[in-house]
């Protein structure tokens, strides 16, 4: 008999063994030897050897068809201990879930904090960090994270600007030295902020983190709570045991030895160590900036013209400070004058970018803070000029970030904001990305500027919200 025939008529008495001659992938080709043989129509015993062809996708779907019906079966059944099983592998899911999230630093769904990073995004002078738990100081950069623990220390020269994830941000000023205590943010994005400042002086900003979220600065004992979109001056010297807390816009309380104290614009607490009350006083507020304009490009031909410099009155002010830096941190000044008057006119500033404020003083020579910044940029021009063409398109926003694309004269260089646009076309196209820009209202100056002293200029108002 051939192989796969099947015998018309077979007896089976017994199987004694079962016995597999070859194993393919998914063919078995089984031998059936009978106890007292196959009796045939001739009465003869024989040997057959049959082939039967099994799938593994078969088997599965068998062993699930079987499984799904004893699991209606048991549903129908123990309807209560069914339940409890499907709750039971649910919750196995979750843990499950909540760690792989805990082990990738996600936030889980029980409102946990998660640690968070700030960056430092600008720096001038000697400026270190020590890492927590660490005993070495390190020079700080850009590509160093800071965390929970981390000290930052400044020279006597040095600035830094810390930012934090929620857009708070903190500008330690020099011969400071801080403390992060907290930074971490919870499944709603709610962020808990809080610095301390041993030495020295720090502003510091707070961004528009959702409700629920804390942005806090502790200082000699003293914390102090600020509100969305608020900004504060916190100075400490421990040698001379003096302690001043200065909300300059916003809303904020500061809270010591169980007392409360609201601050308002202009309002500041000071206390030594030993006082048992702060107390409140109410600070003059600086002038405002008026001209140069914020990113206003500033032409001059080789032979160099002065500056006039203006700005607000304010009551009660018997003078005021001007001074002007090549630096957004005032580490180091070209000009730092005072005046009577709210204006004056400056000469001998060279060509490039410039930073400048204003300060007001009473008769007992006390100065108010600082006012905002505002930045200019000079670029020479020469006496024979002509016109220079400068197209732009629509701006368009991603996020914080403006995307430029324009056109001008080929062989001409382009600025945004005084930061020179790196590659132009040879057809004078030019696509540029700013910087991130801080929420409100931005002033973007665009220039251009060829070979022949021709100059364009064309600025454009953006809110980022």
């Amino acid at each position: 008999m051939g192989e796969g025939t099947v015998p018309r008529r077979i007896t089976c008495v017994c199987l004694s063994k079962l016995v597999v001659l070859s194993k393919k992938p998914d063919i078995y080709c089984i031998l059936y030897v009978p106890l007292g043989g196959i009796v045939s129509s001739d009465s003869k015993p024989e040997i057959y050897v049959a082939w039967k062809t099994v799938t593994y996708r078969s088997v599965a779907m068998v062993a699930f068809a079987i499984l799904l019906l004893m699991g209606i079966g048991l549903h129908f059944a123990f309807p209560q201990f069914s339940h409890k099983s499907v709750e039971a592998v649910g919750g196995l899911g979750k843990r499950l879930l909540d760690i792989f999230a805990s082990s990738h630093g996600m936030p889980s769904k029980g409102g946990a904090q998660s640690a968070q990073q700030a960056h430092i995004t600008a720096l001038d002078g000697t400026v270190r960090v020590k890492k927590a738990g660490g005993n070495t100081w390190l020079t700080a950069d850009y590509n160093i994270p800071l965390e929970k623990g981390d000290i930052v220390q400044t020279g006597s020269e040095g600035m830094a600007k810390i930012v934090f994830t929620d857009g708070t941000n903190y500008t330690v000023k020099q011969d400071s030295l801080i403390a992060i205590e907290e930074n971490s943010a919870n499944e709603q994005q709610q962020t808990n902020v809080a610095v301390a400042v041993s030495t020295g002086t720090v502003d510091l900003h707070t961004g528009g983190p959702p409700p629920g979220s804390k942005s806090q600065v502790m200082v000699a004992g003293a914390t102090a709570s600020l509100g969305p979109d608020s900004a504060a001056r916190v100075h400490s010297d421990p040698k001379g045991d003096q302690h001043e807390i200065l909300l300059e816009k916003g809303t904020g309380q500061v809270v010591r030895n169980g007392e409360t104290v609201q601050l308002a614009t202009w309002d500041k607490v000071a206390f030594q160590s030993a006082s048992p009350r702060m107390a409140k006083l109410k600070e003059i507020g600086p002038p405002t900036p008026i001209a140069p304009a914020n990113m206003m490009p500033i032409f001059m031909s080789k032979d160099s013209r002065p500056v006039e410099f203006s700005w607000t009155t304010m009551a009660n002010a018997a003078g005021y400070r001007l001074r002007i830096s090549r630096n957004p941190f005032f580490s180091s000044t070209v000009v730092d004058r005072k005046v009577n008057t709210a204006d004056v006119v400056v000469s001998g500033l060279g060509e490039g970018a410039y930073y400048w404020l204003v300060q007001s003083f009473d008769a007992a020579e006390k100065e108010s803070i600082e006012s905002e910044k505002n930045r200019f940029t000079i670029i020479a021009r020469s006496k024979e000029t002509r016109g220079l063409n400068l197209e732009l398109d629509p701006l368009v926003q991603h996020g914080h970030v403006l995307e430029l694309v324009g056109k001008t004269e080929s062989g001409a260089r382009v600025m945004v904001n005084g930061q020179e646009v790196p590659v132009i076309g040879a057809d004078g196209v030019f696509h540029y990305f700013t910087p991130p820009l801080p929420v409100g209202e931005s002033l973007i100056t665009i220039t251009a500027q060829n070979k022949h002293g021709g100059v364009n200029t064309l600025q454009k108002r953006v809110v980022i919200q």
